[in-house]
């Protein structure tokens, strides 16, 4: 067998939309594209790198889109029940409040900085799971002091969580 019949067979070319683009099916919601069982059609990179492997969408076929059709009402019901346990966790960040300790000079500046990283390690020590990119700051907490953070769980749920940035503790009695 040589090589570029394997390749062939393993590297199939995605079917073209009717604007140049791969029409797609999505699996799951995605921020900024569409909708769960929604036809988009984006880019064949984006498609090939991004949405295919990590499994929110597949080929736009007919058979597809009729499965989606047969259970849409059962698709919705999921979404509705992964909402209401997004909200939910919405609800937790609202009450929790996270404690980081930086060091700091006098005037309460940081020498380094806290960022998304320090945020979702600090609420992962209180029981709640979540990525970088769900944390949306401004830029990098550079001060002392209490700060309301966004963070993003889903197209239309944020929670606004409470980082207070204190100095860390350090023993006098040397």
């Amino acid at each position: 067998m040589s090589p570029t019949s394997s390749t062939r067979t393993r590297f199939k070319r995605l079917p073209k939309g009717p604007h140049g683009g791969v029409q797609l099916l999505l699996i799951q919601s995605v921020d900024h594209l569409g909708k769960q069982g929604d036809v988009v059609e984006v880019r064949a990179g984006y498609a090939k790198n991004y949405l295919l492997p990590q499994g929110l969408a597949t080929l736009a076929t007919d058979h597809h889109k009729r499965m989606v059709e047969k259970h849409k009402a059962r698709l919705l019901e999921i979404e509705r029940s992964r909402l209401s346990g997004l909200r939910s966790l919405g609800d937790s960040i609202e009450r929790q409040s996270v404690t980081i300790e930086a060091n700091a000079n006098e005037d309460g500046h940081l020498y380094g900085s806290v960022g998304a990283t320090e945020i979702v390690d600090a609420l992962k020590q209180a029981g709640i799971t979540l990525t970088t990119d769900q944390i949306r700051l401004e830029g990098p907490l550079k001060e002392l002091g209490l700060y309301t953070v966004r963070v993003h769980l889903h197209q239309d749920i944020d929670a606004n969580l409470k980082v207070w940035v204190v100095p860390v503790a350090t023993d006098d009695e040397g």
